[in-house]
Parts: C-alpha cells; sequence; structure tokens
C-alpha cells in the first residue's frame, strides 16, 4: 500500500518544529499496515479521544480498519481546554466517526493532591468511564493514544493503562511521535504539525494543590499568549508566578520590550501576580525535573 502525499498540507496556524523522520519510507507505510491489522484484529473498540496529534491520527486508522465499530470518546473535565474539546469535535465530524463527550466536571482528591503519580490516579478514573461506555455499546476494546517515544518518559499514566487492560495500537505497532506526524501530514489530518499538549495539571508543580480556579487561571493565560502569535508554550503556574515557556525558537520575539508589557499585563489581568520567561524555552516534562533531583516526598508527593 502506497500512502498519498498531499501537495499542499493543511495550514495549522504555521509550522511546528518537530523530529526529523527516522524511519524510511517503507518502513513507515508498513507499521501502518500493522497498526490497521492490530485494529481489525480486535473487531470494534471505543479511542480514548483528546484531539492531540496522536489519539487524533488513531482516530483516523480505527475508522479505516473498523468502520462504524470504532467510536472516539473524548472525557470533559477541568484539566481539557474547551479548545481543545473543540477541535476534538470538529476532527470527528471531519473523520466521519461517532464522538462520544462524557462529562466528569469534579477532580478527584487523589488527583487534587498532586502527587507525583497523579496521572496514574487521574488515568484510572478517565479509563474506567471509557470502559464503561465501550461495555454499554458492546465494543471490544478500549485504545489509547501512546506511542514508541512514550516509554523514555516518566509516564505513570501508563501504569493505570496496564492495570485496566487499554491497547496502545500505536506503541504496539512501533509507531515514534515523528512518524504519526508524517502520517497524519500524508492522509492530510490537520493536527499533523499541531503542537504538543498535555492536560492543564501537567503545569502545576507536584505537591501544589490543583483547583478549578488554578486551572481556569492557567487555561486563560495560555489563550493570551495564543492571541499573540505563539504557537508552542506552556504558562506553568508557581502559585502567583506565571513561568512561561516557548519554543526555543520563538524566545528572540521577546526582545521586543512592547510585547513584554503586554504579555505581563494579559497574564496579570488573568490573575498571575507575576510573569517570568523561561530562558531555555518550552521543553518536554520540564515539571519532572524535581522528581530527577528527589524533591518530591515518597508518602505524601509534596515538596521535600
Amino acid at each position: 500500500m502506497t500512502l498519498a502525499v498531499s501537495a499542499d498540507p493543511p495550514d495549522c496556524a504555521g509550522p511546528v518544529s518537530t523530529p526529523p523522520v527516522s524511519a524510511a519510507p517503507a518502513l513507515i507505510e508498513e507499521k501502518y499496515r500493522r497498526l490497521l491489522a492490530i485494529l481489525a484484529e480486535r473487531g470494534s473498540g471505543a479511542v480514548a479521544f483528546s484531539g492531540g496529534v496522536d489519539s487524533s491520527f488513531l482516530c483516523h486508522a480505527a475508522a479505516a480498519a473498523l468502520g462504524k465499530r470504532a467510536v472516539a470518546v473524548t472525557i470533559v473535565s477541568p484539566m481539557l481546554p474547551k479548545s481543545e474539546i473543540d477541535d476534538a469535535a470538529a476532527l470527528a465530524g471531519r473523520l466521519g466517526i461517532e464522538h462520544i463527550l462524557v462529562e466528569e466536571p469534579e477532580i478527584d482528591e487523589e488527583v487534587a493532591e498532586n502527587p507525583k503519580n497523579r496521572c496514574y490516579f487521574c488515568k484510572k478514573k478517565e479509563f474506567r468511564r471509557i470502559f464503561q461506555e465501550a461495555r454499554e455499546r458492546g465494543l471490544a476494546a478500549v485504545f489509547d493514544g501512546s506511542n514508541q517515544d512514550d516509554l523514555t518518559d516518566y509516564r505513570p499514566g501508563l501504569q493505570a493503562l496496564a492495570e485496566l487492560g487499554v491497547l496502545s495500537p500505536l506503541r504496539e505497532a512501533g509507531l515514534t511521535k515523528a512518524e504519526i506526524r508524517e502520517l497524519s501530514r500524508r492522509f492530510d489530518l490537520p493536527t499533523w504539525n499541531k503542537p504538543a499538549f498535555a492536560c492543564l495539571a501537567s503545569r502545576i508543580p507536584y505537591g501544589e494543590r490543583i483547583d478549578g480556579a488554578k486551572l481556569s487561571r492557567i487555561e486563560g493565560a495560555e489563550i493570551a499568549l495564543r492571541s499573540f502569535g505563539f504557537r508552542q508554550f506552556r504558562v506553568r503556574s508557581h502559585g502567583d508566578m506565571a513561568r512561561i515557556e516557548v519554543a526555543p525558537e520563538e524566545r528572540s520575539r521577546f526582545f521586543d520590550t512592547a510585547l513584554m508589557d503586554a504579555v505581563s499585563r494579559a497574564l496579570k489581568s488573568r490573575g498571575f501576580v507575576y510573569a517570568a520567561l523561561e530562558l531555555e524555552g518550552y521543553t518536554t516534562g520540564s515539571m519532572n525535573r524535581v522528581l530527577e533531583r528527589g524533591g518530591i516526598n515518597e508518602e505524601a508527593g509534596g515538596p521535600s
């Protein structure tokens, strides 16, 4: 099977830096065929769908392999910005896959305490709900969008998926993030160059309590940064201070003092008292550095 390459990839608000694809085109195609076979073997399934690069591509593949026997399930919680929910709904309509929205307005106490394994508790709750939706529809499996690269980072949520029996077809097929982006581009998916995203709770240091007000403040601050044209960014919340991370190639924009003033005003209008710039720029999982330095109490999950 040869994959068609779109001559004009869809505009997704500008390019995003992605790592080079290491595999040869033939190997990528082989991995895609393997992915379709893995999905088809299950017969039916529910895809945990956040609207990000990986879950969007998995929805595309599930629709191709399973047709109407595949559904997409999005957990609507304070952890997920409304913009991501809207993107997910639009893409599901484009793919022609049934889209189920599951409302989870409350933050569980185990998650709110924000221990270093917060994602374990969060994933356990979310995927139990997705399994419930799958059972009610007689679907055979639940799929998530974890890829091969996720094995190299601190991902406590993977343990929850394993315990529940969630399947990770992208990882099973050996697909990396760069390969998923490349395949998404070939299939003309608008998410092919979408910036990396993680839930809003990842902006809050381990051990600092999570609540709806903090998540809303972070969401508002990130909406403001997006309005200034930034592409890849995070607003990390440290009490009253917003620590801004933008892609390394976007940092030079802050040499413009008028822009600095405007960003500062925008973030402070959202409830922050201070606004600071992370000098090295955005890096995935930067909040995990405290774990590497032993800065989290093992029992309480809070700062030592």
